[in-house]
């Protein structure tokens, strides 16, 4: 990004989260894209990621590795007030999932790409690993 100097502590949680819902799901996507799926099917596969429930999940398991200044910013974000929660999602799920996004955010915005990078793999590994052989 050129141009002007973004200050990333002048961002609220939400728009970390907003930023961070962006990286997150372009992630995902290029993960999935290469197996050789049909777009449709591309797009059921990417939601099971994508999903309140899978990032709170990851979340909850990749706390304990974060930094007291990560900690910090999915806790403001888990608290921040949020006027509407998506049908399908359980609001604790939520407010951590939104945490999540905030991190993934703040770590993009930041430019701390190598910590990114670990974050996201991480969390796509815990997402394949939790997964069962049924149907979702």
């Amino acid at each position: 990004m050129e141009g002007k100097k973004l200050d990333v502590s002048a961002l609220s949680s939400l728009a970390l989260a907003f930023v961070g819902d962006a990286v997150f799901n372009l992630f995902i996507r290029t993960m999935l894209v290469g197996n050789g799926k049909k777009v449709r099917d591309l797009h059921h596969e990417a939601v099971k990621y994508v999903r309140a429930s899978a990032q709170a999940e990851a979340l909850k398991k990749l706390e304990e590795y974060l930094t007291p200044e990560e900690k910090d910013v999915v806790r403001k974000a888990r608290n921040a007030k949020v006027n509407t929660v998506p049908k399908n999602a359980d609001i604790m799920d939520y407010h951590y999932s939104t945490g999540f996004e905030a991190l993934l955010g703040y770590l993009y915005l930041t430019g701390q790409n190598d910590r990114l990078n670990r974050i996201l793999m991480a969390s796509f590994e815990l997402v394949n690993s939790g997964r069962d052989t049924g149907r979702s």
